[in-house]
């Protein structure tokens, strides 16, 4: 009997530059990436230039997603002002076939499966993308800074640079939404201790250090690398992080 295959969950606030790195891990490390089948969620928000229709999301409707709810093993959460669906019977369907899934999202969507009894024998693999490190956290921490509001602050303006690269203009809709995940941000890096990695990274989805020199640099560059060692399953160097459950305790 073939083995079930693998969960890999890739997490972090929204714009922390998770897509970057799996499109980068497509170009650079294409036998790593096609071996892993993307698990298309469904979603209440408006595609974004470039996302694609059963690529990046099911696009539905809010009172689509809603009808949603009395399925049978259709899991519905409310995500930065979004709802997101996932079928999970589909879900253990293909695990169960043997392949290996990538799962690239909020953290609330993991947090949710890996309590949910019919998930406890899949094997996982969580890493977390963080816009901070354990070093500048321990340091914010001695000069007793406002952490959570220099977090929210950062992801503010990486949100702002990627939504005018996509728009242009911005409108009222536009800054609420930044808003509201930014706001998002401190509380998902509460569920960063219960990965198994924690990858910093301050190359966002709104940095040039992705695609501008056609290689990746920077954080970016060491954000793959470390990803890759992971996935291969080698000891990844020293810019993977473990947190502890009292780190974010800010």
């Amino acid at each position: 009997m073939k083995s079930i295959g693998r969960l890999v969950m890739l997490s972090g606030p929204s714009c922390v530059g998770k897509g970057s790195l799996c499109n980068a891990l497509r170009i650079f490390y294409p036998e790593l990436y096609e071996n892993l089948h993307k698990l298309v969620l469904y979603n209440s928000r408006s595609p974004r230039p470039g996302e694609g229709e059963g690529l990046d999301y099911y696009f539905r409707s809010r009172e689509e997603m809603e009808k949603m709810r009395d399925r049978d093993n259709f899991m519905l959460i409310e995500v930065r002002g979004d709802l997101q669906g996932l079928d999970v019977k589909e879900l253990l369907r293909i695990l169960e076939q043997g392949q290996d899934v990538l799962f690239e999202g909020n953290p609330f969507i993991p947090e949710a499966l890996w309590n949910l009894p019919q998930m406890s024998e899949v094997p996982t693999l969580k890493v977390f993308i963080s816009p901070i490190s354990q070093n500048e956290i321990l340091w914010l921490k001695l000069l007793e800074a406002d952490i959570p509001a220099i977090v929210i602050d950062a992801m503010r303006r990486k949100l702002l640079r990627r939504t005018q690269r996509q728009k242009g203009i911005l409108s009222f809709k536009d800054l609420e939404n930044i808003k509201e995940r930014s706001n998002s941000a401190s509380a998902e890096l509460c569920l960063a201790c219960h990965f198994d990695w924690v990858i910093p990274n301050h190359d966002g989805e709104d940095s040039e250090n992705w695609t501008a020199f056609n290689y990746p640099v920077g954080d970016a560059f060491r954000a793959l690398q470390t990803f890759a060692s992971i996935l291969q399953g080698e000891e990844p160097a020293c810019w993977a992080e473990h947190w502890g459950p009292d780190l974010w305790a800010v």
